[in-house]
């Protein structure tokens, strides 16, 4: 045997092995979901929350974002927003939303400009810093994200597990208008979402988390996030470290509305990898060889089938066969991940239809677009997020390189185009709000 079969059989069958896995994987994480949904608990918790929400700019839908963050149905919470400046757009939203409600206690803290810190973690420092005597769980939101009402109840009660000191969430991505760049972005970010299982591998998203206070205490997490970038696998790190496990909740996969072009689609990806490389670099070379090799094999073989056929080469069927099998596993893979998109987003699947479709037939071209990603993102260490570019170090430190002028004052809804209209898929009707977790 040559080594260049060699090699291709090692590839080849290690991609096979590889969407074998994942597709079991995305089976078990469904059935998790659905667990978890049939077994959900409705008497509500009496520990008093702090649910923190730092905001930057006026992103898509903010308001319609922020305002089930004061209507959660459960008793004992109050929110506190956290801006960056008193000029920030948000905050306008913000005081418009708190002179509305009575029932929550809500205030706006102004953290300041960051200097040596990720602006995100100075606002979460800044809402920790002097947390009131009878907060016992600290919960973490996003802007983008929008909570359903029972989010904040059923996240707490995932804590009510002694050994457990944080739970989680995550995202799923529902794109505004139907694109490339949104399509490919949703797809690569399912496949994210359904690697957390029960225990959530020790990971946490900065957007969809509660931790109790004393574990947050204990663990030193204010410290070890003071003059770092990310949150979350800041405090992944950190809760690993301490061998505070971490619980995953499916019924808090909350949806995020997308709306982004091509070259935004390449930015944040290559930003998400980029930090990952940063603060796990373990797990980003284990993801980059998968990743990467697989790509590599599917379109190898692909040019090698084309070659052949070309040529009337007698091995021509040996890559042929192994593209038909990994996309076929591809297929079945994007079908068991749409499936439980079903089963987060009911009463939002219609407005998911055609990402679901092109995430289950297009895993080659996504497969190319992430290994490419994956790639730039092996040079470099300079990002930029949210306006603020930033040098990342080994270890998580990062300097601060230069700072945004005036946030983001953008349309809280996108307006229409009569030439292509747009269906908002976070406006629903009333009947059709309440989620099959709740």
């Amino acid at each position: 045997m040559s080594p260049l079969l060699i090699v291709w059989l090692v590839l080849a069958g290690g991609a096979l092995v590889q969407a074998f896995l994942l597709g079991l994987q995305t089976y078990e994480h469904r059935r998790f979901a659905r667990s978890r949904r049939r077994h959900a608990r409705e008497e509500p918790m009496m520990n008093r929350v702090l649910l923190v929400a730092p905001c930057k700019g006026v992103e898509w839908g903010l308001a319609d974002n922020l305002r089930p963050l004061l209507a959660q149905d459960y008793p004992n919470y109050e929110v506190a927003f956290v801006v960056e400046s008193a000029d920030d757009p948000a905050c306008a939203t913000i005081r418009r939303l708190m002179a509305a409600e009575r029932r929550v206690p809500v205030k706006l803290l102004v953290a300041g400009k960051a200097t040596d810190t990720g602006q995100k973690i100075h606002n979460l420092l800044a809402a920790t810093a002097d947390l009131p005597f009878n907060v016992e769980i600290i919960a973490f939101v996003d802007s983008d994200a929008r909570p359903h009402p029972g989010w904040l109840r059923l996240l707490v009660q995932r804590l009510d597990d002694p050994r457990a000191a944080a739970a989680t969430g995550y995202r799923w991505f529902v794109p505004v208008r139907p694109s490339l760049a949104a399509y490919i972005q949703y797809s690569i970010n399912a496949c994210a979402a359904i690697i957390y299982r029960r225990d959530a591998r020790g990971l946490v998203w900065g957007g969809s988390w509660a931790i109790r206070r004393d574990k947050f205490e204990a663990s030193g997490l204010r410290e070890a996030w003071r003059g770092t970038l990310s949150d979350d696998l800041m405090a992944s790190r950190v809760l690993r470290a301490k061998r505070m496990p971490v619980t995953f909740e499916p019924a808090c996969m909350l949806p995020s509305p997308l709306e982004l072009d091509l070259r935004q689609m390449l930015e944040f990806l290559r930003r998400q990898y980029v930090i990952g490389k940063t603060y796990t670099l373990r797990n980003w070379c284990i993801g980059f060889a998968a990743i990467v090799s697989s790509a590599l094999a599917f379109w190898g073989s692909l040019i090698a089938a084309w070659y052949g056929v070309a040529t009337g080469a007698a091995w021509t069927w040996m890559p042929v066969a192994f593209c038909a099998a990994w996309y076929a596993l591809n297929v079945v893979r994007g079908y068991l991940r749409q499936s439980t998109a079903r089963e987060y987003l009911p009463e939002r699947f219609p407005a998911l239809e055609s990402a679901c479709r092109f995430d289950t037939y297009a895993s080659p071209l996504v497969a190319l677009v992430n290994a490419g990603v994956m790639l730039a993102a092996l040079v470099g260490r300079q990002i930029t997020w949210r306006g603020n570019t930033y040098r990342l170090y080994q270890g998580g430190r990062i300097r601060l390189l230069s700072t945004a002028g005036a946030p983001p004052q953008l349309p809280e809804n996108v307006r229409i185009d009569p030439a292509q209209p747009l269906v908002d898929p976070f406006r629903v009707r009333p009947k059709q709000t309440l989620s099959k977790f709740m």
